[in-house]
């Protein structure tokens, strides 16, 4: 039993030293992507991290992309040959010569050296600084503001830190363009969007000051600020939808219902009360939608009309979760995406923010009202690029979310996802992100995300900076 036991420590022994002499080296055979191998005894090296490539000609700076556990034969004179475990992986040349190499010393890149090249590649428009590197402390991350130009697509679980990053970078976009932001609110998170922290950066402070005015809150149904819909400035789809009607199955109805709008000047649900038909007034009184609180009377504004004002606020938030009834929510959140498509023949730019997805355009919407408020998602999702109308769809749950407007999407922010069902879904669809990149998302902090895509340099992992701006919930803890 002692020789086995000898045996066994001296294999380990023999391992362990052929395991600590692994050279960190890297080759690339294009000068763009490299391989690389290195020693788990003291590992220093992490996907999404930065590094040095020192070969004998040149020095240059790279990203790690993966990070595996391998196994191989290993052997050294008067040693026996042995199984031992490296650390493999590839990546990504940043910055360098071009020119392919082979066995470049791989070491950790300093954060300055990272600042530096980001420094050089910065984008001449309009770049928006929203953190740091999570991976290069102290190196702040700016996205590209023209990259906004895509759909983008945020997702977190709970606790991720989501609602506060994305107010976030809603302010940064306040502050660093001129684009106009609709935000479909359906949890009160952004309705301080205009309120300013006593405790904030100064400097970032003075200049969200600038905008802060042309934050507009639309909220409840009463007020000089309520959120107010009109039944005349609905589509003839929504108005049917609103009342249970089906074109074909109630085509008597229907076509009444078309008439009396359309001929007889009805412009709110309670003028309904006062028309011929029996049906019609007993289907809106059992439904119970003339006691809707959105339904103004005659006189006064609109949030149908607010976003046709070419003057109006250069932010507006919809604060869908101030309405009584799920039904309320849904009519105004397609109220505003119906309005905004149609009227894309201006071309003028808009940020329109989607937040809880899963709820305003789901892949298998309930009634016949999100049905018609997915298909306007839809529709602007894969043609409102071409007019000026940019979607940020924000959610928990991404296999919820509607597969033809979550296709469209060429921009990600990706919060903590422990769900690997969820993960996948999120892979398969943004093909371009870095498998080893994203399967970090397991292992984020509060406030840190992988951004991938046109409004970013490179897929980089950052940690979101402080909030100007109160937000509706909870602060992100050590934030505040």
């Amino acid at each position: 039993m002692s020789d086995v036991q000898a045996s066994l420590e001296e294999y380990r022994s023999v391992r362990q030293t052929l395991e600590k002499a692994v050279l960190p080296l890297a080759t690339s055979v294009d000068g763009r992507r490299f391989s690389f191998q290195t020693s788990l005894h003291g590992l220093d090296l992490e996907a999404g991290g930065y590094v040095k490539l020192d070969g004998a000609a040149s020095s240059r700076l790279g990203q790690v992309l993966s990070l595996n556990l391998s196994s191989q034969d290993g052997s050294a004179p008067g040693l026996p040959t042995v199984r031992i475990r490296v650390g493999t992986g590839d990546g990504v040349v940043l910055a360098g010569d071009g020119h392919p190499f082979h066995d470049a010393l791989v070491s950790p890149a300093r954060p300055e050296d990272v600042a530096t090249w980001l420094d050089r590649i910065r984008p001449e428009r309009a770049a928006i600084e929203v953190g740091e590197l999570a991976l290069a402390p102290g190196v702040p991350f700016w996205l590209d503001a023209g990259g906004f130009g895509r759909h983008t697509f945020i997702c977190g679980q709970s606790g991720s830190g989501k609602t506060y990053s994305l107010g976030v970078l809603l302010e940064r976009l306040l502050m660093g363009t001129r684009v106009r932001v609709v935000v479909l609110d359906p949890n009160s998170d952004y309705v301080r969007l205009g309120e300013m922290r006593e405790n904030a950066d100064v400097d970032t402070a003075e200049r969200f000051a600038t905008v802060a005015p042309d934050v507009a809150v639309r909220s409840g149904a009463g007020g000089p600020d309520g959120i107010r819909v009109r039944f005349r400035e609905l589509s003839p789809a929504q108005q049917g939808a609103l009342l249970r009607l089906d074109p074909l199955a109630d085509r008597e109805e229907y076509a009444e219902l078309l008439s009396l709008v359309e001929d007889e000047g009805i412009r709110s649900v309670a003028e309904l009360e006062g028309v011929e038909s029996d049906a019609l007034r007993l289907r809106a009184r059992n439904l119970g939608v003339d006691r809707w609180a959105i339904w103004p009377g005659r006189e006064g504004g609109s949030l149908a009309a607010e976003l046709e004002d070419p003057n109006g606020a250069r932010c507006i938030v919809v604060d869908l979760g101030s309405l009584g009834s799920r039904e309320e929510q849904a009519i105004t959140a397609g109220t505003v995406l119906e309005r905004l498509w149609r009227r894309r023949a201006r071309r003028e730019p808009i940020v329109i923010v989607i937040d809880e997805a899963h709820n305003i355009c789901p892949a298998e919407p309930a009634d016949a009202i999100t049905a018609i408020a997915t298909e306007d998602a839809i529709r602007i999702a894969g043609e409102g690029r071409k007019f000026g109308l940019y979607l940020i769809v924000s959610t928990q749950r991404p296999q919820k979310v509607h597969e033809n407007v979550l296709s469209q999407c060429d921009n990600l922010v990706l919060m903590r996802m422990n769900s690997i069902a969820d993960l996948a879904h999120v892979g398969s669809v943004f093909s371009f992100v870095p498998p080893g990149l994203l399967d970090r998302a397991t292992t984020f902090g509060q406030g840190e995300a992988l951004v991938a895509g046109k409004i970013a340099s490179h897929p980089a992992v950052i940690r979101f900076a402080s909030r100007i701006t109160h937000e509706g919930g909870a602060d992100v803890a050590g934030w505040a």
